[in-house]
């Protein structure tokens, strides 16, 4: 049997028509990994729920709002690189190469993608990876305004995603990462996953890494505690989901948003304050979990970064840089790197 049928066993494939398909790991490893993640996680000494589970219907919705606020610069910074793409990307490109995209959301930077790809293709294959069914939603209005576009979305963990894709066929793939996602993880985990890319990649396959860069505090931490209230909700909404779908009974209103800027670690620490002493039980993880008041439970990291770091990263991971493009002011930065 091969890997790639293998794969394809653990999965469930969806067929909507002959330009679109999805695959979607069977519910029971779903659960279980959710389940058994915040079994774990919130019975360290340092609690934490991570970050990918924040994108459940309700958490994408609400990152996509956040994506609007006038405090939140990253989005709209990095849509002005990717519009600088359409002279300087299709140099990279063939007609045969495949786009994969790691945490696709509502694909509103992917059609600038496609906007390049469609234009030096008859047929366009697009495999969009989400953890969220927004996938699903997504590729079909892509489908309704691009007439060549075909696309296999995988729905699950990035990891599981580029595991999906390694054996599926021998086509060239850009893959794209964008919205400094990379900086949720710990520098630790975060050099895992990009040999993790790497290790799936085929010789001539592209990187393409949007990453967010060190700058003033103030414009940092506005950027995550906006006015409006958006990202706290957006932080809470996490527990909403592990109520839903894990069986437990956290009470939102006694839980806070927590963020800061720690300089030292050029990063953003976003966090859940208890703000009463208080015992919850999650049904589906066999937890019993007791906070005292004023604890914290870690939810994301996002760190920022110097352009020498960018370097060091992508290289001590066996990329090349081929080109790294910044927006006016510097705050943002989009780098296409290849495995040769």
């Amino acid at each position: 049997m091969s890997d790639f049928t293998q794969k394809k066993i653990d999965y469930k494939q969806y067929v909507v028509d002959s330009q679109l398909r999805y695959f979607k790991p069977h519910a029971t490893k779903i659960e279980k990994s959710f389940a058994e993640e915040i079994s774990f996680s919130l019975t360290q000494n340092f609690k934490f729920i991570s970050p990918k589970f924040f994108y459940d219907k309700k958490g994408s919705n609400l990152f996509e709002s956040i994506c609007l606020l006038p405090e939140y610069y990253p989005t709209r910074t990095e849509i002005s690189i990717l519009k600088k793409l359409k002279d300087d990307l299709p140099s990279y490109l063939d007609e045969n190469i495949q786009l994969v995209e790691l945490g696709s959301g509502a694909s509103v930077k992917t059609r600038l993608l496609l906007d390049i790809f469609t234009r030096l293709q008859t047929k366009t294959e697009y495999f969009p990876i989400d953890i969220s069914e927004i996938l699903t939603e997504s590729s079909e209005q892509l489908l309704r305004d691009y007439d060549t576009l075909h696309i296999t979305g995988i729905i699950d963990t990035y990891e599981g995603g580029l595991e999906f894709l390694k054996n599926y066929d021998e086509k060239k793939n850009l893959i794209i990462f964008l919205g400094s996602s990379y900086g949720n993880f710990t520098p630790d985990d975060g050099k895992l996953f990009l040999e993790k890319i790497f290790s799936t990649m085929k010789s001539g396959d592209l990187f393409l890494i949007g990453l967010d860069l060190v700058k003033d505090e103030n414009i940092l931490e506005s950027a995550y505690d906006d006015s409006q209230g958006i990202t706290a909700k957006f932080n809470l909404n996490v527990l909403s989901r592990i109520n839903d779908e894990l069986d437990a009974d956290f009470n939102i209103d006694n839980f806070s948003h927590y963020s800061i800027y720690n300089k030292d670690d050029q990063r953003i620490e976003m966090n859940l304050k208890s703000l009463v002493s208080q015992s919850i039980i999650i049904g589906k993880s066999n937890l019993s979990l007791n906070l005292n008041k004023g604890e914290l439970i870690h939810t994301e990291y996002s760190h920022k970064y110097k352009l020498s770091q960018i370097t060091e990263l992508l290289n001590c991971a066996g990329f090349q840089i081929k080109h790294t493009w910044l927006d006016d002011d510097s705050y943002f930065s989009v780098t296409l790197a290849s495995k040769n």
